[in-house]
């Protein structure tokens, strides 16, 4: 029976907006702007040295990189307020020397105006990128439909884990259907980043749902995505794709060019790969299916190579060594949940490339 209930995914921390305002960066300028603040105040301490107050026109300028404009006039006007103490105690209170360092005054005055502009342009433009990725990700949420908890016999859960910088964004992809003839899913990756790979990713899902009900043989549905590709793709696009399909306890699988799917049972996890992998789709792939027979609690794991190729210090994600840990018991989202959480911490820092990712859990009863 096919279900109608949709569950919208939460948004992965990799999908949080990341610029100037992000905790990490603005603690690392705010620890260089001490810095600067201490320095300025060591030379500010050798008397009878009337030249160091041109020194306290790089607090402003410091502030600029973190701060909004606001903030730094702030800083700028507390610099000339020192600058104007410290000459005038320099000089014993004497307003007439304080008039002869006219020149310092100004030097720390345009550095002021230099720095508000500044903090003003880097607002705007962290605004704008800001806006941008939001947009990025409703266009990704827009093309990536929701997929529901439970799909003929299996429990599924689907999670997109985004390493995007800006407003760049990936062609992962991913859908799961339940047809007339069996439940069928697809999960790919276009090559390429950008508003073509989004533009093609699209162009695959769209033709994957209309002949994923048409289709009774999942051969021919290969042969209908390359085709999509070769008239919607450049010379040199591809699209690395496994196709999957669930008809009375056996999967079917074709493979064509993407990292093999993973089987967990009984707290083994294995690679299900064919004899020969077909080229991805654009490449005139000639479909191979491989057949599993599928037993009640049996897990099928699918994902992207932005997965496959995680590595810390050149040591790549034991995905297999750690597959029943993570993600071989409990429910499918709350496994594919542990499974980012543990990969994020072995690379210790930003992903190089988006990942889609697939749980299933057969459950046939």
């Amino acid at each position: 029976m096919r279900t109608t209930q949709r569950r919208r995914p939460a948004p992965a921390r990799g999908d949080l907006w990341k610029g100037w305002s992000a905790p990490s960066v603005r603690s690392a300028f705010s620890a260089a702007f001490a810095v600067v603040v201490v320095l300025v105040g060591l030379r500010l301490t050798v008397r009878d040295d009337s030249h160091a107050v041109t020194w306290l026109a790089l607090p402003p300028l410091a502030a600029s990189a973190f701060l909004p404009w606001r903030w730094v006039a702030g800083v700028g006007a507390a610099s000339m307020g020192v600058a104007f103490a410290y000459v005038w105690i320099l000089h014993g209170f004497s307003m007439a020397r304080v008039a002869g360092h006219g020149m310092d005054f100004l030097v720390v005055a345009v550095s002021v105006a230099i720095a508000a502009a500044v903090a003003v342009v880097r607002e705007r433009d962290d605004e704008r990128l800001k806006r941008l990725t939001q947009l990025a990700s409703v266009v990704q949420q827009a093309i990536l439909r929701p997929i529901g908890e439970r799909l003929g016999p299996f429990d599924i859960a689907a999670r997109y884990v985004s390493a995007r910088s800006g407003a760049e964004i990936g062609g992962d992809l991913y859908e799961a259907l339940d047809t007339e003839y069996g439940v069928r899913i697809v999960i790919g990756d276009v090559r390429g980043k950008g508003l073509d790979a989004v533009r093609l990713s699209s162009t695959v899902l769209g033709s994957f749902r209309h002949v994923a009900f048409e289709r009774p043989d999942q051969r021919c549905m290969v042969t209908d995505l390359d085709h999509a590709v070769v008239r919607n793709g450049g010379d040199e696009d591809f699209v690395t794709a496994i196709l999957l399909q669930e008809r009375g306890g056996t999967l079917e699988i074709i493979n064509c060019g993407h990292p093999p799917p993973m089987l967990v049972r009984d707290g083994v996890a294995t690679y299900l790969e064919s004899e020969s992998m077909a080229p991805p789709l654009g490449l005139g792939p000639s479909a191979q299916e491989l057949t599993v027979r599928l037993q009640p609690g049996d897990r099928i794991f699918l994902y992207t190579d932005g997965l496959a190729e995680a590595r810390k210090d050149g040591e790549f994600f034991p995905i297999r060594e750690r597959a029943w840990s993570l993600i071989g018991h409990g429910n499918t989202g709350d496994g594919l949940a542990s499974l980012e959480t543990a990969l994020r911490r072995w690379v210790g820092g930003p992903l190089t490339d988006d990942i889609a990712l697939l749980l299933l859990d057969y459950r046939p009863d």
